[in-house]
């Protein structure tokens, strides 16, 4: 069992635009982050996570950079985070930044220039091809909709951007780009920061030849199918090894978009020479749609589907990589809208039982700003009222090309949208939910007069109590061994409705068992559990049994033993 730091953390991802404000523009700042720490320390956690705080035009929200190493003006100053850093390390609060190098704004001054010359010195930084036959180099398609090249006049070319026309993505194949970006990374781990999330870092090494790919129906290819887990990733990943991570004690995950099992056993091995761990994003794949709707749909996750594949990932990379856990983050919708239910009646309850299943599993949780108090998606109406790029190019690349009727897309965008995630954080009942007294840059979520972490404060069997004392149980309790690095198995896997599961070690198992549904469900403890000492750990309702047995769990229910021999 090899023990590290961020195996046994908790991490809080911040998306700094929503936040908090603390001077009235209506968008969320550094020196917003830094007044509320303490929320922060009082929750349990001990890693934030920073979506982008880099300068950045903000076609993508911050995901398109034009200068690394300073700050976006909208956020602050390079002294309202070095005062953050500061704050956050003096209450035991580590800071992971996002680090996006698939790709930069086409403002980067690298891009400037790039697009000057064919012979620019910085032309190679990004990749440039001819037309084919009067069209683009390839069938790719930009993952924000449309094809995914942009003729540029200037030299009449195409550059590459898997993402926004505003977002060309780096020739990683170039030495130069490779030592560029280390260099930058290796400035902001001397400045003290303690790890980096890496936005899309799968997809940094392009399919040689850059050759056409299967459309499966849709009006272009997927460029994941080109740009995903390509020739050299593995190898650009050990040089970053080598030559920047090896040389700080730095907690490292990396988004891969199309990872296998296979993959990330590469990607997050035990020995260490690539990443830490990484984000797949199967299980929140489960509820899109077909080759030609994508991810829109309204489609519900399947419980027995979603145990299935988790249970893949826990049993496959024990002990050979580290899973990451998570079901929110900036580009996801609210999970107690998805997966759980979100009335009045049912959202507390469900949201805990939801969180009960997830953290008790083998691997580093993730919470996303908000999850903690079971916040929800949101009635945003018309499209006039959403600010993602990827859901208004949906919008209007679906509605072009009548795939769907009207109301069945607003209802897929409504239940998908990235802006679900990024809706101001609810702080109290105040105008806009206290996140700011100027005007928010997107809509705050109405709910936020029920819904906010002052009245949760307040109330001891608040979600946010709940989330308190599941993170607690991994980080501190004696039962912490168990929880962080017990082998998982699952229970009961073809059940409708409960996911139910062991976790076990050193002659001790914890047992979990969640009922997803809205419906009562009968479980009864295993014939190989029967017969231990148990005592009941946490659970979602005051009438749980203290020790597991034959028992009817009501809607949405949680409970966690401990069995001993």
């Amino acid at each position: 069992m090899d023990k590290a730091w961020w195996k046994e953390s908790v991490i809080y991802q911040i998306y700094p635009r929503s936040f908090c404000d603390s001077n009235g523009d209506g968008i969320g700042d550094l020196p917003g982050i830094t007044s509320r720490l303490d929320y922060i320390k009082e929750l349990g956690v001990n890693v934030i996570w920073l979506s982008p705080v880099y300068r950045s035009p903000n076609d993508d929200n911050g995901y398109d950079i034009s200068d690394y190493q300073a700050i976006m003006d909208e956020f602050g100053t390079m002294a309202d985070f070095d005062k953050l850093l500061s704050e956050a390390h003096a209450r035991g609060l580590k800071i992971v930044m996002d680090l996006v190098v698939n790709h930069t704004s086409d403002e980067h001054p690298w891009f400037v220039e790039s697009r000057k010359s064919k012979d620019n010195p910085k032309r190679d930084f990004y990749i440039w091809r001819e037309g084919k036959d009067g069209k683009e180099p390839n069938n790719w398609g930009s993952s924000f909709s449309g094809p995914a090249w942009t003729y540029d006049d200037a030299t009449g070319m195409y550059y590459l951007h898997c993402f926004s026309p505003k977002q060309p993505d780096l020739n990683w194949d170039n030495p130069a780009v490779r030592q560029a970006v280390f260099d930058m990374m290796t400035w902001w781990c001397d400045k003290g920061i303690d790890g980096f999330r890496m936005d899309v870092i799968s997809m940094i090494s392009k399919r040689e030849g850059l050759p056409d790919m299967p459309t499966n129906g849709a009006l272009y290819a997927s460029c994941n199918l080109g740009c995903c887990n390509g020739p050299h990733v593995h190898e650009y990943l050990q040089e970053m090894r080598r030559k920047v991570l090896s040389h700080y004690d730095l907690l490292t995950v990396g988004e891969c978009a199309g990872v296998t099992i296979d993959q990330a056993k590469q990607y997050a091995n035990a020995q260490g020479t690539e990443l830490n761990m990484v984000f797949q994003f199967e299980h929140v794949d489960l509820d899109g749609g077909d080759a030609v709707t994508g991810k829109w749909s309204t489609r519900k996750i399947d419980l027995v589907a979603l145990k299935k594949l988790l249970s893949r990932w826990q049993n496959e990379l024990d002990g050979v990589a580290w899973n990451s856990l998570y079901f929110c983050n900036h580009d996801q919708p609210r999970i107690v809208s998805r997966l759980g239910d979100d009335s009045p009646e049912n959202r507390e309850i469900s949201a805990k039982c939801i969180a009960t299943c997830l953290h008790m599993m083998q691997g580093t949780p993730y919470v996303y700003q908000g999850e903690e108090l079971g916040m929800t998606n949101v009635p945003f109406g018309p499209i006039e009222n959403y600010r993602d790029l990827e859901s208004i190019n949906a919008y209007r690349d679906l509605s072009a090309r009548g795939v769907m009727p009207q109301a069945e897309l607003m209802a897929a965008i409504a239940y998908k949208s990235r802006d679900n995630a990024r809706t101001p954080f609810q702080w109290d009942d105040s105008p806009n939910a206290g996140f700011t007294t100027g005007r928010p840059w997107i809509m705050v979520n109405p709910n936020y007069v029920q819904i906010n972490a002052k009245e949760q404060l307040g109330r001891a069997d608040s979600v946010f109590h709940y989330y308190q004392k599941l993170i607690g149980l991994r980080r501190n309790s004696p039962d912490k061994d168990l929880i962080v690095y017990g082998r998982y198995d699952l229970i009961l896997p073809d059940h409708p409705q409960l996911f139910a599961y062991t976790r076990t070690l050193e002659g001790k198992t914890l047992l979990a068992v969640c009922n997803l549904s809205g419906k009562e469900a009968k479980f009864d403890l295993p014939e190989e559990l029967k017969g231990r000492k148990s005592r009941l750990l946490i659970a979602n309702w005051q009438a749980a049994p203290a020790a597991p047995g034959a028992m009817t769990l009501a809607p949405w229910q949680a409970a966690v033993w401990v069995l001993e021999d």
